[in-house]
């Protein structure tokens, strides 16, 4: 299944708040629909599912991604629920947006495959790029590139910049100095679900 493209406030009122997907807020408190009214009780696989689809919506990845995420998780070791969500943190496009670069994950990839985004001093159009401890992530020395980054600094997506990111707004360069922790990710999810919800799976 391709990455979702359509409404994204008819997710956001489907799965509850996902930052990273867009900043508008649904006016209506219940699901879209005929039947979006009637509250029915899930299932635990629905419970499951619902906390799969809230992270593919919110970090704008396929569900073969996902899977491949899932799986490189588990060969990690450790908490497999950790280190998923540790994973989809530490992309590129996902940095982006967490240091206020852009106001939500799909503008942050757009940034990076346009090619307005440097890392360690080459340009990097790829969104799903892992950052690594060290690395120093730059807007590019275009004017476009920063009078575009500078707009979106006015009103970032999220209010704190996490922990393991230090940024200089001013010089538009910021630099990752560690892996985030748990308490880091802005998404409200439960990510042991989400590896239940695969254990059958793969």
């Amino acid at each position: 299944m391709a990455r979702y493209r359509g409404p994204r406030l008819r997710v956001v009122r489907r799965l509850g708040e996902l930052p990273g997907l867009t900043r508008k807020s649904a006016r209506k408190a219940y699901p879209p629909g005929q039947h979006g009214q009637a509250r029915k009780k899930k299932t635990e696989y629905a419970v499951r599912l619902e906390e799969k689809q809230k992270l593919r919506f919110n970090y704008g990845i396929s569900e073969k991604q996902l899977l491949r995420y899932v799986k490189k998780a588990r060969r990690a070791g450790g908490s497999t629920g950790l280190v998923l969500l540790q994973l989809l943190e530490m992309r590129l496009d996902n940095t982006i947006f967490r240091l206020g670069f852009a106001p939500t994950i799909p503008s942050a990839r757009q940034l990076v495959n346009h090619g307005h985004i440097t890392v360690n001093g080459r340009v990097v159009s790829i969104a799903s790029y892992q950052c690594r401890v060290g690395d120093v992530i730059s807007v590019r020395d275009r004017d476009a590139s920063k009078k575009l980054v500078q707009t979106n600094l006015e009103f970032p997506g999220l209010a704190n910049v996490p922990s393991h990111l230090e940024v200089d707004k001013d010089k538009m360069v910021a630099k990752v100095n560690g892996i985030i922790e748990r308490e880091w990710v802005a998404l409200s999810i439960n990510e042991l679900l989400v590896v239940e919800y695969y254990s059958r799976k793969a």
